[in-house]
């Protein structure tokens, strides 16, 4: 399967008055959106991305660096609702709602509950499964295309497991995951070693993944993107998009900035503002924000051989290029909150403990908007109030993964092409 990238020889913009035009406007300079730019701009379109701060200042910037193709099972399921209320209790657990934010997210929260019925997780599962299997086939194609394959890792992903109980707990999920073809196997105490030295006793129990990939570090590879992208010739503007007014030949964008652009076609994928973007076009699309927080140590902190999982803390360990990265949980708590850092240190001192070797000095914390939807698939498809403009947005914690195979989606919406996969699932109205 491949992307269908071709190149054609670019044209100007057209000028209308003080507007300048492109054939497509990518709003938001993060990994989803510059995988569409691209991919749109080797179709032949005129492509201008805007963004409020640039590119890989967001999520992008500060992920795990996952490409997590095994990662099928949505985070709204009945197991979450087990877990929920004895991690709620723990504010610097691996599920939290600030206080100040629990009555403004209820809403989100009794959708995210209906989600996670069984007949509806098979649904979300079955569809997750459609895109990350494209992902999958449409990533070394685009990596390729973009200079940037020399950045991919396979090192695989160790999921640990400190009782008997927590590695049965986890069977009825390998078991979905097997019926998918996802490739991985259960080890011992003994094996683990072997994998990933350096891993504390308590930890009697692993699953090894070899299907899953890595990027060397996220945000130099968000900005080669953008490097890339500009070679091809395509434009990025620093401003923070308003509004967008449905015209007779397109998209009217307005910015902050008291400035007007029009489209012929607009991309929304703007990450975690999305929503408020698409309200003014009509859409109460519900999307809400789980705060991920890390810190990154030195390279030299570990001698991490793979991104190890600790599923019963919520969080991962990562080797990037940049250093050892300790990070993940769900704080949910929108945009608007300060930083609670705290969970931050929480999360690493509990790695020091997991990994006795751990060099804990001298990281850097960070904090960012991952977007998400209550039933965990993103929203790719038409806005409801023009065919012109088309969401991309919502991933959650899969952006990287899915960034290729969502990239290939739009761009086949953008020139008329039957998408390769069933995006029904997906629609941005399906929650009424």
């Amino acid at each position: 399967m491949g992307t269908g990238i071709k190149s054609e020889p670019q044209r100007p913009p057209e000028s209308f008055g003080n507007m300048s035009r492109s054939d497509v406007v990518v709003i938001g300079a993060g990994v989803v959106g510059l995988s569409i730019a691209i991919a749109a701009k080797m179709r032949g379109l005129e492509v201008t991305v805007i963004d409020r701060e640039g590119p890989a200042a967001g999520a992008s910037a500060g992920n795990a660096g996952a490409f997590a193709f095994t990662d099928i099972l949505p985070l709204a399921s009945p197991g979450i609702l087990k877990k929920a209320p004895k991690w709620l209790l723990d504010p610097l657990g691996p599920l939290s709602i600030p206080p100040a934010y629990a009555l403004q997210i209820a809403p989100w929260m009794l959708k995210f509950w209906r989600a996670c019925q069984p007949s509806r997780v098979a649904h979300s599962t079955s569809a997750q499964t459609s895109l990350m299997d494209l992902s999958k086939a449409e990533l070394e194609v685009f990596l390729s295309a973009t200079g940037t394959l020399p950045m991919l890792r396979k090192d695989g992903n160790l999921q640990v497991y400190e009782s008997d109980a927590e590695f049965q707990a986890s069977l009825p999920g390998w078991d979905a995951r097997k019926k998918h073809g996802i490739e991985f196997r259960h080890v011992d105490a003994a094996e683990m070693a072997s994998l990933q030295p350096g891993l504390a006793p308590r930890f009697i129990r692993g699953t090894f993944t070899p299907g899953w990939y890595s990027i060397a570090d996220p945000k130099l590879y968000t900005l080669a993107l953008a490097e890339h992208f500009s070679a091809l010739g395509g434009s990025i503007e620093i401003t923070e998009v308003k509004a967008l007014r449905p015209v007779s030949d397109g998209v009217d964008i307005l910015t902050t900035d008291g400035g007007k652009r029009s489209a012929a076609k607009v991309v929304l994928s703007a990450g975690a503002f999305s929503h408020r973007i698409a309200k003014t076009l009509g859409e109460n699309i519900p999307l809400e924000t789980e705060r991920g927080y890390n810190t990154t140590l030195p390279a030299d902190a570990f001698d991490l051989r793979m991104q190890v999982t600790f599923g019963g803390h919520g969080f991962v360990v990562t080797r990037l290029t940049s250093g050892i990265r300790v990070g993940g949980a769900v704080e949910l708590g929108g945009l608007d909150l300060p930083p609670n850092f705290k969970r931050s240190e929480a999360m690493l001192k509990k790695a020091q403990t997991f990994l006795p070797g751990l060099k804990a000095d001298g990281g850097t914390q960070w904090m960012g908007f991952r977007p998400s939807l209550p039933d965990s698939l993103p929203a790719i498809g038409r806005a409801k109030a023009t065919p012109n403009v088309v969401y991309a947005f919502g991933h959650g914690h899969l952006g990287l993964t899915q960034s290729a195979g969502t990239a290939r989606i739009v761009a086949d919406m953008l020139t008329g092409q039957k998408t390769v996969i069933d995006v029904a699932a997906f629609s941005p109205q399906r929650f009424g």
